[in-house]
């Protein structure tokens, strides 16, 4: 969004647990925190409050800013030892309404984040052990506010920073937005939705999806679609298959078995294989941005993906499978239609 060489009239700030509100002068001055007994011997400045602990069942907020600016920059990492407990969520310019509404891991592309897995890719990075970053632009223009709800039994640490700029933001620039789905199990001959509903004039930046497989056999014979300003029965965008999608080809097959892979635009991240006992299915975990090939619209848009297996005779099943998603895209108003969230049962991978 921004040339890196041309000099702006912007201003640093960054948000953490050493500095709540991000302001000017005024990190590292906490008396009390989840550090101090680490830092009994030392005093203030030296590290008294790192990070923050959610008590289950509570929301904390991990930013309010009020004025111009973009967030650039988000790493954030937790202790809680279940999937999907924690809900990031983001406001825009004093909407009651949040434009982003993911669990956490998925967030950043990483649905089962309990076992670790590289994933590098240009606008999220998942580095070890748990270490969740983010560079997608997140421009506001009045205020933003950003918050992590604990849908785990018991009180959760998070540390996190977030590194955003104060300063005017040019007219023009769209609204970030993150929608998460899951249907489990697809019903029998229907097309999975990414996203519907969505009205106004903007571009999809990414796809991530979390697959999990009710069938033996290939998996990823669907056709993902993107229905364009208007488009009823058949779409403007029509893919050739779920792999070709995620830039992939040949079942991601190398050698009789699947191949991970991270590229900065698209990767097969991470393949959950059964144990021979109770892990008994099929996982993937699969990421698309489009960065250099952003999919425009200016009244609306709906994405939906099928799944599709072989049967016998060479023709295609459809797949009953636990398939869930997070949509990415921009667009110049707050989007007020998104479906309602699940409950932690429904969260839950199982």
């Amino acid at each position: 969004m921004l040339s890196m060489s041309k000099i702006q009239n912007f201003e640093s700030r960054s948000i953490s647990a050493e500095n709540f509100k991000g302001e000017k002068g005024r990190g590292g001055m906490a008396e009390h925190g989840t550090g101090e007994g680490c830092a009994r011997d030392l005093g203030k400045s030296w590290k008294i409050s790192p990070s923050v602990v959610i008590n289950s069942g509570e929301t904390f907020e991990l930013a309010d800013i009020n004025g111009s600016g973009i967030i650039k920059h988000i790493w954030i990492t937790d202790n809680c030892p279940k999937n999907r407990m924690l809900i990031i969520r983001m406001y825009w310019d004093g909407s009651d309404t949040p434009s982003v509404e993911v669990p956490l891991g998925d967030f950043f592309a990483s649905a089962e984040y309990q076992n670790y897995a590289q994933l590098t890719s240009l606008p999220v990075c998942v580095n070890p052990k748990r270490a969740f970053n983010c560079y997608w632009d997140m421009p506001f223009y009045k205020k933003c506010r950003i918050t992590i709800e604990n849908l785990y039994t018991e009180n959760v640490t998070v540390y996190y920073q977030i590194d955003y700029l104060v300063g005017e933001v040019p007219e023009g620039h769209g609204y970030f937005h993150a929608q998460f789905r899951r249907t489990n199990p697809l019903p029998y001959k229907e097309c999975y939705t990414i996203l519907d509903n969505i009205e106004g004039n903007g571009h999809y930046v990414g796809t991530y999806m979390f697959w999990g497989v009710n069938n033996i056999g290939w998996w990823g014979e669907g056709e993902i679609k993107f229905y364009l300003d208007g488009d009823k029965e058949y779409p403007t965008i029509c893919g050739t298959g779920t792999e070709d999608y995620f830039c992939g080809s040949w079942n991601f097959d190398i050698g009789g078995k699947y191949q991970e892979f991270c590229t900065p635009y698209a990767g097969l991240s991470k393949v959950i294989r059964p144990d021979g006992l109770y892990s008994s299915q099929q996982r993937f975990s699969l990421y698309r941005r489009h960065i250099c090939d952003p999919v425009y619209f200016k009244k609306d848009i709906k994405v939906t993906i099928q799944a599709l297996g072989w049967r016998n005779g060479g023709r295609y099943l459809p797949l009953q499978d636990d398939i869930s998603s997070v949509a990415f895209w921009y667009q110049d108003s707050i989007c007020k239609s998104f479906p309602p969230f699940p409950s932690a049962d429904e969260l839950e991978i199982v």
